[in-house]
């Protein structure tokens, strides 16, 4: 019989803590954190207004705005635009391979972000072209859904006279809502699906991610309560998990802002007394430390997420290794007891 998800949760626990502390090594809890980062295991304006002379012609009554400044405005505009969407894009192909490396990672204990880099790039392409076409074909399910009825209520001018149609715009809010929140749990939940359970095979035996939806849709349908239970226990430990990261992460942060501070203010006081003033030189050693002293913190709080890196797909991939013969022979060489090698995971 295969593992529940609330059965599953005592495996996880047991492969987190032989991974990262049987030995603990810092190393390897480093690269965890990085490739964990980049996998997405783990969003008033205001503007300092131009004094703009605005020259006067002969003959003119008011003033005149150069062209060419509106022309630079949405030429820098544009070009933010398709430079976040070009990074969003990058960053988006980078999660899609690093999901790989990630799960090559928890099934060989033992991370080796090159070696599972160069093996797993055509999966992982073909993990961020579905992601890609999935995106796409949402939106457009949600603007049509949305959409519709907004261009309905334009079309009918309701907002000329909102209290003779208070009935229907709140009906029609709350019809949107509900329309926003669905997309947005179904979303979700195909998303962790896939990551789940479509990527051990994308991984294992090179299909792709609409081959592996036709084969885990009957898995679902045969264990519906299974895997609802899966979504459910997920939900639970995730917020578990986020107060004890939040918890610790205050906990370290105290350790390190305040004697930090301390520290830096004693600095400052020392170097006064010697005689040392604001200028271009300090001001850039004080910007230079201040970096230092943030990228030292954020390592410490991105060490602090590890054991949660590790344990939420080790959780996964227990729970999925009984419904999935080839995650299985993976996760438990042949050999029991034998040292896992980098060979025992199929590239695709």
């Amino acid at each position: 019989m295969a593992i529940s998800a609330i059965d599953s949760i005592t495996p996880a626990i047991e492969h987190t803590k032989q991974q990262l502390f049987n030995p603990l090594r810092i190393g390897q809890w480093t690269k965890l954190a990085f490739v964990g980062l980049l996998a997405g295991e783990l969003g008033s304006s205001g503007f300092n207004r131009s004094n703009f002379v605005f020259p006067r012609h002969p003959g003119a009554s008011h003033p005149t705005i150069p062209g060419f400044d509106f022309a630079i405005l949405g030429a820098l505009i544009a070009v933010g635009i398709l430079a976040g969407l070009a990074i969003g894009i990058i960053l988006m192909y980078v999660s899609s391979v690093m999901r790989f490396v990630l799960f090559d990672s928890i099934v060989l204990r033992e991370c080796h972000i090159r070696w599972s880099w160069s093996r797993r790039l055509g999966a992982g392409w073909r993990y961020f072209v579905w992601k890609l076409a999935y995106l796409a074909i949402g939106s457009v399910i949600l603007g049509v859904l949305v959409g519709i009825p907004a261009a309905f209520a334009i079309a009918s001018q309701w907002y000329k006279d909102p209290k003779e149609h208070i009935v229907p715009l709140i009906l029609g809010g709350v019809g949107i809502a509900l329309v926003l929140f669905t997309i947005f749990v179904v979303t979700a939940v195909v998303f962790v699906l896939t990551k789940d359970f479509v990527v051990p095979q994308m991984a294992l035996e090179g299909i792709s991610a609409s081959a592996g939806w036709r084969r885990l849709w009957p898995m679902i349908e045969a264990e519906m309560g299974a895997y609802a239970s899966y979504i459910v226990m997920k939900i639970v430990l995730a917020v578990v998990a986020g107060a004890l990261i939040a918890i610790a992460a205050l906990i370290v942060g105290l350790l390190y802002v305040v004697p930090t501070a301390a520290l830096s203010l004693l600095a400052i006081l020392s170097g006064k007394a010697a005689g040392m003033t604001w200028n271009a030189h300090t001001m850039a050693l004080a910007v230079a430390v201040g970096c230092i002293l943030l990228g030292i913190f954020l390592y410490l709080v991105s060490l602090i997420s590890v054991p949660a890196i590790v344990f939420f797909p080790a959780y996964s991939i227990h729970f999925f290794a009984d419904r999935y013969p080839p995650l299985k022979a993976a996760l438990y060489p042949a050999l029991p007891g034998s040292p896992v090698s980098p060979g025992t995971v199929v590239s695709s």
